[in-house]
């Protein structure tokens, strides 16, 4: 079904409107169900997402079967825009970490209108940029800084990216993309909860208090939502802030 309206994702708010307005035809809305596989690494793509609601982990799968997140892509971003600017093969897997709904597009579609349209191949450059430099914050965050730390770094992006203060996922799962121990991730949480930060309820978290869960994040957090919102500030027209911990325009 054709969808309407596609204004939640912010890179795609971030195009000139008649850029926009070609783009839109041959967009279609998607649910994104949570822990579903979007892609494995060396799959070819076919397709698109770009997330209004909920939010996609990339991850890298080891020889043991560990699953490691190394970004994180939601409604500032597009999972799968590589493939229309070169190579249709994913360097990386995909799942849903945060369920919601995508615009989604074929991979030849956009490719084409890239092609012939310099914002579009812009901002598509531009994003793919974004992500390369969260995967190097990403692995140097988990080679120097301790778990408290990494848990509410963790906790805001993937508040940004989901643009909510209840991130709808389980500790289980946040573990698995953190490389470490569950036990551990509860162990942290509870302390979190004890303090007035967080409220956990089963497969959600409440981030109440945002000031002192940046104030309790490493630096790579404000590092990451910066290459983010440099990504966006030359063609998103309204400044993007927090207002009650949300951003929004």
């Amino acid at each position: 079904m054709l969808a309407s309206s596609h204004s939640g994702n912010r890179l795609l708010a971030s195009l000139p409107a008649q850029d926009l307005e070609l783009l839109r035809p041959h967009m279609r809305s998607a649910a994104l169900s949570s822990q579903s596989t979007l892609c494995e690494a060396g799959d070819s793509l076919g397709k698109v997402f770009f997330p209004q609601r909920g939010a996609i982990s990339l991850v890298t799968v080891l020889k043991g079967g560990q699953m490691v997140q190394t970004a994180m892509v939601g409604c500032e971003g597009v999972m799968g825009g590589f493939a229309a600017l070169d190579d249709r093969s994913s360097v990386c897997g995909a799942i849903v970490q945060i369920e919601g709904t995508a615009s989604t597009l074929e991979v030849e579609v956009l490719r084409h209108i890239a092609n012939s349209r310099e914002a579009v191949h812009t901002m598509l450059l531009r994003h793919e940029r974004g992500l390369y430099a969260e995967t190097q914050q990403v692995a140097a965050c988990n080679a120097s800084h301790a778990l408290d730390a990494r848990f509410c770094r963790w906790l805001l992006r993937a508040s940004d990216a989901c643009a909510d203060n209840t991130v709808s996922t389980t500790q289980e799962s946040i573990a698995d993309m953190l490389g470490v121990r569950r036990t551990s991730i509860s162990l942290v949480a509870h302390t979190m909860q004890q303090r007035g930060l967080i409220r956990t309820r089963r497969g959600h978290i409440e981030l109440l208090n945002i000031g002192a869960i940046q104030d309790g994040a490493c630096e790579c957090y404000a590092a990451t939502a910066a290459h983010y919102e440099r990504m966006l500030v030359n063609t998103v027209p309204v400044t993007m802030k927090r207002e009650g911990g949300i951003l929004t325009g």
